[in-house]
Formats: C-alpha cells, sequence, structure tokens
C-alpha cells in the first residue's frame, strides 16, 4: 500500500513537473536567441540594384522580383514554423512539432528550438551552430539528454544548412564568405567558407524568380539513435505570397534522397520571417 501511494505521488509529481513552462532547453534558446538580436549590428541602408550585380543571374533576378530592391538590409533573422510535419527516419512514424530558429549574419550564426511530444512525454530540441561548431541536443521530458552530437560532420550540416537559408536572409548571401558561380538561367552553385570549414550546393530557381530548391551532398543525416549516413539532402521553397512587400515561400520542406527513396522528414506550410 506504501508503495503504490509513493508510486503515485511520484507519477502526479513528475506529472506536474511537465506542465511547467519553466524548459532548460528553451530558456538556453532564449538566451542564445536574446544574444543574437541584441548584439548583431543593426544596419542603417537599403540594398540597392548595385548589390545584386556581382551574383549570378537566377539569383539576381530572385531578389529584384522578391522585392528585396529598397528594403532595409538586415543582420538576424527570426524564423517560425507551426505545426511541422516532422520525421523521426525511415520506416519512423511523424510526430508534430513547433521550430524557432535565429540566423544571423556577421558570425554565421544558427540557433533552432524544437517543441514536441514523443508518447505524451516532452520532447525539446536545440540546434546550434556558433563560431564554427554545430550540435544538435535532444532533452526528453525537459531532463534527461537522450542524444548531443558533436564533431566535424555535424559543424559541416550546419554549415550547408546556413547556407540553404542565405536567400532567406540576403545579407547572408552578399557575405564574403559565399562564393556564387553561375551554371544556367535557372541554377546557381553556391560555397561557403566559414572557421576553417567549407560546404556548397545548388539552387535551382522558377522561371518566374522564386527558389525552387537548394540541394547538397555534403550533408550527413544523423539519426536520433546516433546513426550516421552520407545522403544527397534538398530543401524545397513552394507556395509563395507577398507578406510586408516582400515574396516568400509558405511552404519549406526537407528531404532526404535515400536509395530506397525519398524521406521529406520536415514538411511545414506555416512558415513566418522577421528581419531586424
Amino acid at each position: 500500500m506504501v508503495l503504490t501511494v509513493t508510486v503515485i505521488c511520484i507519477s502526479a509529481a513528475v506529472l506536474v513537473f511537465w506542465r511547467i513552462p519553466y524548459s532548460g532547453t528553451r530558456a538556453e534558446f532564449q538566451k542564445l536567441a536574446s544574444g543574437l538580436l541584441t548584439g548583431e549590428p543593426a544596419a542603417d541602408t537599403v540594398f540597392t540594384s548595385k548589390d545584386w550585380t556581382p551574383l549570378p543571374p537566377p539569383v539576381q533576378r530572385y531578389f529584384e522580383t522578391a522585392g528585396f530592391t529598397g528594403y532595409p538590409k538586415m543582420s538576424v533573422m527570426q524564423a517560425e514554423f507551426r505545426n511541422v510535419k516532422f520525421s523521426l527516419g525511415p520506416g519512423k512514424p511523424f510526430i508534430t512539432i513547433g521550430y524557432n530558429q535565429v540566423n544571423a549574419v556577421s558570425r554565421t550564426t544558427r540557433i533552432a528550438f524544437i517543441d514536441t511530444k514523443l508518447y505524451g512525454i516532452p520532447f525539446q530540441g536545440l540546434d546550434t551552430y556558433i563560431e564554427g561548431t554545430g550540435g544538435m541536443k535532444g532533452v526528453l521530458g525537459k531532463v534527461f539528454t537522450l542524444f548531443n552530437e558533436r564533431g566535424a560532420e555535424m559543424d559541416q550540416a550546419c554549415l550547408v544548412t546556413f547556407l540553404s537559408e542565405a536567400l532567406l536572409l540576403p545579407s547572408a548571401a552578399l557575405q564574403s564568405y559565399v562564393t556564387w558561380k553561375p551554371i544556367d538561367d535557372l541554377h546557381a552553385e553556391a560555397v561557403i567558407t566559414r572557421y576553417g570549414s567549407t560546404a556548397g550546393g545548388i539552387f535551382t530557381f522558377r522561371e518566374n524568380g522564386e527558389c525552387q530548391s537548394f540541394t547538397t551532398t555534403e550533408r550527413t543525416a544523423v539519426g536520433m539513435d546516433g546513426s550516421r549516413q552520407k545522403v544527397r539532402w534538398s530543401a524545397y521553397m513552394d507556395d509563395y505570397s507577398i507578406i510586408d512587400g516582400i515574396r516568400q515561400p509558405n511552404r519549406l520542406r526537407a528531404v532526404w534522397h535515400y536509395d530506397e527513396g525519398d524521406l521529406v522528414y520536415f514538411d511545414s506550410d506555416n512558415l513566418r520571417l522577421e528581419y531586424r
């Protein structure tokens, strides 16, 4: 009887703890985000057509048709994805997650916070790329660290992910650490070099100027069990609309192109961007 009561009390305490809004992982993200939002220098100029001149023709056309000419130059981008359909891996179930990220130009920083539940238990993740070091941490029940991936492969994966989002953050695309090579009217190659690492990929564009996708072979798929596999990776951008004068995608999908078939592991149709 005493044991039963004890178990019930412990279970109740755990449930109450899970319902408390505070989270160490969330607090860590918020602290990092605050530092980026207040520490990055704010630009006081706007983009001009001359800014696009050194870029390959399809990249120039993208920025011009998106409405960035005359738009204030930014140093930080905040992105919010709601109700993301997220896969836990090949052959594994999908879950719904909330995903918030911050990208900063000057130090090529990217952080992201993942919030969801696994089998009813709170699960939160923190992706970081700070001064050349990449990381991916997952925490179950706000306390138990399931994984905390680090290493050279993670550094490069985070770097190429930052590159894949450069067209959403034009100030990043114009930095000296990104070099561009024209391919044809609808394709351009980009290479990013930062903190001793280099990664690159191909941007594909539509005839109307929209960016359709970014594809790279320089990203490693890291499973929640720590498994690693070099797989071709793409990010697709669709459903563009004009928001605050800028044409931007509402839907973003991330895809691993496994030999046995494509896995769309991140699918969001509710993207919101803010700049500073």
